[in-house]
């Protein structure tokens, strides 16, 4: 599969695997910074997101050969990889199946075990907004507002509306709504057994239960030459909360 991508810099390549119901412009910021720091950086849109084609087949296999496919088409030489959340996932699963590929992987705020449905209130909020019916990005966040609280993850998600078709007036979600939300227990699955040495940072929010203590046994089995850091005052979102600090950890890992 043909993926969307953004690039930026020159150097050693860099790869960022955004998270569920992002795109590759969510990373522009931190993609820049690495890029005037001696790194050659591609920012992905993974399938069913941003400019990616949509796909029936949504899992991490699928998702890890298109990562593969990716590197085998621009000829990348011992590529860092750097996922989070779902991209996370991605690059764990990426390196179980393509062991030799990889100079290094970073995983933010994700663990290899499998994740019960949570984005529950996301799904039926995406899923209210009915594009026959309204026309403006405004209409669709005072649904939302029924089912999501948090004003971040609104406007997160609201970024991905788009103008399908101008003419008409018709608006739509860039991500492919109906897949993931079939799909969708796909995205919580478990990191296959398997071991890796590859050098790997996994970097977790200190407000965030993504990665717990009882995670560290599982993440130490798949990948026992790991470090872990932890960025405080920080939930989920690390590199959009602590945009400084998580920059900092990368880059001290991969300089290293």
């Amino acid at each position: 599969m043909k993926l969307a991508f953004r690039e930026f810099g020159s150097g050693q390549p860099l790869i960022i695997l955004h998270g569920l119901f992002g795109q590759s412009d969510n990373w522009n910021t931190l993609a820049k910074r690495f890029g005037e720091n001696g790194f050659h950086v591609f920012t992905i849109d993974q399938r069913n997101h941003g400019l990616s084609p949509h796909s029936e087949e949504w899992t991490y296999e699928a998702m890890a050969d298109d990562l593969n496919e990716f590197i085998s088409e621009h000829q990348l030489k011992d590529p860092i990889l750097l996922g989070h959340s779902m991209g996370g996932k991605t690059v764990m699963f990426f390196q179980l199946q393509y062991p030799r590929i990889a100079k290094k992987i970073i995983v933010a705020d994700i663990a290899p075990r499998a994740y019960a449905s949570h984005h529950d209130s996301v799904l039926k909020a995406l899923n209210a907004v009915d594009f026959s019916k309204i026309k403006t990005r405004k209409e669709a966040e005072a649904i939302m507002n029924e089912y999501i609280p948090d004003f971040g993850t609104k406007q997160f998600l609201l970024k991905n509306i788009y103008w399908k078709d101008n003419a008409n007036n018709v608006m739509d979600w860039r991500f492919n709504l109906k897949v993931i939300d079939k799909n969708y227990s796909n995205i919580g699955a478990e990191v296959p057994n398997g071991s890796s040495a590859i050098e790997t940072l996994f970097i977790r929010g200190e407000r965030s239960n993504y990665i717990v203590e009882r995670d560290l046994p599982e993440i130490e089995k798949r990948f026992p030459n790991y470090k872990l850091i932890t960025i405080k005052d920080s939930g989920h979102w690390i590199h959009a909360e602590k945009p400084n600090e998580f920059f900092e950890a990368v880059m001290e890992f991969i300089k290293a």
